[in-house]
């Protein structure tokens, strides 16, 4: 590596994911605003759905005991539980599975999928605000995206401290990267099949 490929990328891990995720970052953004979740409760209530499809589909990434190894509270960051009771305040169903979620992935790969559902909580903070607005809180219709114990900064600041800091080879920090694209890309098919009206 060069010196000038060396000035070219980020210093942090962390910083180098944000970057390479941007483009697929911004068309989930634009899609989210696309449907309008916060004009309606119903319209939240599909946000929810998408929300707890990505979610169920981490559980067992945040209970892998060799991830729970790097970061201990990961159990307790997990979100499924939290989007589940939402949809029952909803009066919306469970969803069924989608196929085509994350399996048997490398730890550097499941790490990549963490930072995008642990940074996410960072825009809950923003969402929660919009969701009052539909007579909906942190213990009612919208707890998956209430404030994590010990504050959403200090758990996004500790969780990216752990990742900067690991020992990856460039083959894992390959597999980082693409696990963090591909959880981006699955939550915009997630919420596409959320919004998408059933068909009698």
């Amino acid at each position: 590596m060069t010196t000038q490929d060396t000035a070219a990328r980020p210093a942090l891990r962390s910083q180098r994911l944000n970057q390479i995720t941007h483009e697929p970052h911004s068309k989930l953004d634009a899609l989210v605003k696309a449907h309008a979740p916060f004009e309606t409760q119903a319209n939240f209530a599909r946000f929810v759905v998408a929300q707890y499809l990505f979610q169920s589909e981490l559980v067992a990434l945040y209970n892998d005991a060799e991830l729970t190894a790097i970061v201990a509270d990961l159990p307790a960051r997990c979100r499924a539980e939290a989007a589940k009771a939402d949809l029952a305040d909803l009066d919306t169903e469970v969803p069924a599975p989608v196929a085509g979620a994350v399996n048997n992935t490398s730890k550097a790969e499941a790490l990549g999928w963490l930072f995008v559902s642990e940074g996410s909580k960072l825009g809950a903070a923003f969402l929660i605000k919009r969701a009052v607005g539909l007579g909906l809180s942190e213990t009612f219709g919208a707890r998956h995206l209430g404030e994590p114990a010990g504050g959403r900064a200090q758990g996004w600041k500790n969780f990216v401290k752990t990742l900067d800091e690991l020992e990856f080879s460039a083959e894992e920090e390959a597999q980082l990267d693409k696990g963090a694209i591909d959880a981006f890309n699955r939550f915009t098919v997630l919420l596409e099949q959320a919004y998408t009206p059933e068909t009698a």
